[in-house]
């Protein structure tokens, strides 16, 4: 069974063509009247439905490092391209000759005046090798084996409980659900990985033809804030024209084997290492971040044929530097959430409190974020994790479960703050607004939301089986506000919705079978919202399902928007789930609406909520204290895609919300939201750093809007098919 707190948390838990730039962006509103009503609101797009699709925790270079575009006038920028890997004979991917493009490092934070380094001074690793990455996932498989000692994978009864646990699945997919387990113990060297304990200190192939298959589940890296601002490893003194940034992106290994996802305030172990010993403790995830799937060995089998036939970016990023919450947050808000008191006004959360006094969790809480390494100690943050203990002594038989730890928020208006003034004095270097309020500690990792699916606020909700570790009810306004001031219709469907609502507390996660609750409470923008949560009407409207998705586009009452998010199950999630079952609930989805009317006017947007923690070699552009971080895939379905194009434009999670924006006539949100930025322009010779800086995309050059010889988007070709 999978750790609750683990999944829940853990997861989520968990610079010359400005004018041609400026005029494909000015003219959509020129051409809009032409395009029709619907449901009495006119689009600047034959674009009528939007579906956002969000998986968990995949880099681009992790799924698409080998891909080659079918096309020969499109180009893509990844590992194979730029000869940081090359292929062999048999097509597996082994170091090239740019390798030293994504060499990993060492490094040496000690602690000298108890200071946070963004770039730290740097060496090799021993021998030049990355530390041993560790197992994760299941030894078998998340459903029970019913067939006693038969495998599972031929066990019809455990077929028929996964297709009872999870409904988002084609049916020929459920099969992998029972298989994949990784048949080791978990967080030791993961011996299905091709010369495991002697690997070159880059990026490795994750998958193999012998010991591991795509089929695979397979260990999660670190995903949280500071760890990955860390990883990016910025300085502005490194920047350059082509990388204006000056991020390397070589301490992903390091972060990982030094502080992992944090250890709630805890000593280190005396017998800590980075490399895995049996007699060791480690962060029990080694050099897990480089590892990335081959798609020329057939990995990644559907995503890949999507992008050959629609239209892909090779420069869309996570949002928000960490994990699933935040990054979530920042797609619904286009701007990131504080700790607040019953009015919304900002608060000190607790730190050194007590919190649920009198239950079997009470215990002292530290929330606020504290990544100075630990004395004594190298990159050990002294305060830092999703928050220890609590949740009632669940599961049965209940004991004390005293709280403690969860440094997740920070003021990052004041430079006297734990970890703060580095990144201010870096985007200070680079000429870039933090974008903090003063006096606002703003949520950086997983929390739960504010509200419970019932609709009773989950903040002051003290019954033991609650967590401490959640946010309290948000006023910040949402995409959701700004459709519902037009009456646009829209809804956020959310996988096992329908049984989380009757299970709050989520006892039944990890459980299979009809009652399974591996809904993500995280996950959903809107959870965390007054302005939806309070109002019984607004949740029925608006908070949906996935099976209310597929009625809905067999009754023909799709709204405008949706927003779809798996359950834990076929998120994709690295060690809690895998990358084809995401494959699977986004080809559920995608045939359904190419086999109904919505097929004409429909654009679907594949994506993940961040990188995992993975490895990416793409640039980082920072737009403020919050992110971008690493690159991500983000496929467009549509009639009107253009064929097999990969985009360059510089794009985040905000970059859909101004696609909506855009194509319904919306203004930002606020007016200190993301999607104020403008669309980037860039320089020639290189498509992919905004000389403009801060800007993001609205994705309008993925299509082809073609009405009497007009473009509304930066179209060349071939679009207005679903079957190319």
């Amino acid at each position: 069974m999978r750790d609750k707190h683990r999944s829940r948390w853990l997861q989520g838990c968990r610079l010359t063509l400005s004018a041609l730039a400026l005029g494909q962006f000015t003219a959509g509103p020129v051409l809009a009247e032409d395009w029709n009503h619907h449901g009495g609101h006119e689009t600047r797009s034959p674009i009528k439905h939007v579906i956002v699709i969000i998986g968990e925790n995949r880099s681009f270079d992790h799924v698409f490092a080998t891909y080659v575009p079918e096309r020969h006038d499109q180009s893509v920028f990844n590992l194979l391209s730029q000869g940081i890997v090359k292929l062999d004979h048999n097509k597996n991917a082994i170091p090239g000759p740019n390798f030293e493009k994504a060499h990993q490092q060492a490094a040496t934070d000690t602690g000298l005046n108890d200071a946070f380094l963004l770039s730290p001074p740097k060496q090799n690793f021993p021998k030049d090798q990355l530390p041993a990455p560790l197992v994760g996932g299941p030894k078998v498989s998340y459903i029970p084996n019913k067939c006693g000692s038969s495998p599972i994978t031929t066990c019809e009864a455990s077929l028929a409980l996964a297709q009872q646990s999870e409904s988002g699945l084609p049916s020929e997919y459920y099969q992998f659900l029972l298989s994949g387990g990784t048949g080791q113990t978990s967080q030791t060297p993961d011996q299905r990985i091709t010369n495991v304990s002697a690997l070159p200190a880059g990026p490795f192939q994750l998958t193999n033809s012998d010991a591991m298959p795509y089929d695979t589940y397979s260990a999660s890296p670190v995903h949280r804030f500071y760890q990955m601002w860390q990883q990016l490893n910025c300085n502005h003194s490194a920047a350059s024209r082509d990388n204006p940034s000056g991020c390397g992106g070589n301490l992903f290994a390091w972060v990982e084997v030094t502080v992992g996802a944090g250890a709630n305030g805890a000593a280190q172990p005396s017998n800590f290492s980075t490399e895995y010993s049996p007699t060791a403790t480690t962060t029990g995830e080694g050099s897990t971040a480089l590892g990335f799937y081959n798609v020329q060995k057939g990995d990644v089998p559907y995503f890949t044929s999507l992008a050959q036939k629609y239209a892909m970016s090779d420069n869309f990023h996570q949002s928000v530097n960490g994990g699933t919450g935040a990054n979530h947050i920042m797609f619904g808000h286009a701007d990131m959430l504080y700790f607040s008191d019953t009015y919304g006004n900002a608060a000190v959360p607790p730190n050194g409190t007590q919190v649920f006094g009198g239950t079997p969790d009470a215990g002292i809480v530290h929330e606020i974020e504290n990544p100075n390494p630990a004395s004594g100690t190298n990159n050990w943050y002294t305060e830092d994790g999703y928050g220890a203990g609590g949740n009632g002594g669940f599961p049965p038989p209940f004991q004390t479960s005293p709280v403690s730890g969860g440094g997740s928020y920070s003021d990052c208006s004041d430079p006297t703050q734990p970890g703060v003034k580095p990144i201010l004095d870096y985007l200070k270097g680079i000429h870039i607004n933090a974008n903090c309020e003063p006096g606002h500690y703003y949520l950086l990792n997983n929390y739960n939301p504010g509200y419970f699916g019932n609709g009773k606020n989950a903040y002051t909700d003290t019954n033991p089986s609650n967590t401490p570790f959640t946010i309290p009810p948000s006023t910040r306004k949402s995409i959701g506000d700004s459709l519902n001031e037009r009456n646009i219709s829209w809804k956020y469907y959310g996988d096992q919705w329908n049984n989380y609502v009757n299970d709050p507390y989520q006892l039944n996660w990890g459980a299979a079978g009809p009652n399974a609750d591996e809904y993500c409470n995280i996950c959903n923008p809107f959870q965390y919202d007054t302005s939806i949560m309070s109002h019984p009407d607004q949740v029925a409207a608006h908070i949906k399902d996935s099976v209310d998705l597929y009625s809905d586009l067999s009754k023909h009452s799709l709204p405008a928007v949706s927003i779809v998010k798996p359950s834990g199950f076929t998120d994709g999630h690295p060690s809690s789930s895998k990358l084809n079952l995401f494959e699977g609930f986004a080809k559920k989805i995608v045939d359904q609406v190419q086999a109904s009317d919505y097929a004409k006017d429909t654009a679907i947007f594949i994506t993940f909520d961040e990188g995992g923690g993975y490895f990416d070699s793409g640039y980082v552009q920072p737009l403020d204290y919050f992110g971008d971080g690493t690159r991500i895939p983000l496929i467009v379905v549509s009639p009107f895609a253009r064929h097999g194009h990969i985009s360059h434009e510089y794009a985040d999670h905000v970059s859909i919300i101004k696609f909506i924006e855009r194509n319904w006539r919306l203004e930002p949100i606020t007016n200190r939201s993301r999607d104020n930025f403008p669309n980037p322009v860039a320089a020639p010779g290189n498509p992919y750093v905004p000389v403009n800086s801060p800007a993001l995309s609205d994705l309008f050059d993925f299509f082809d809007f073609d009405d009497g010889g007009h473009h509304h988007g930066g179209g060349d070709d071939q679009g207005g098919n679903w079957n190319h």
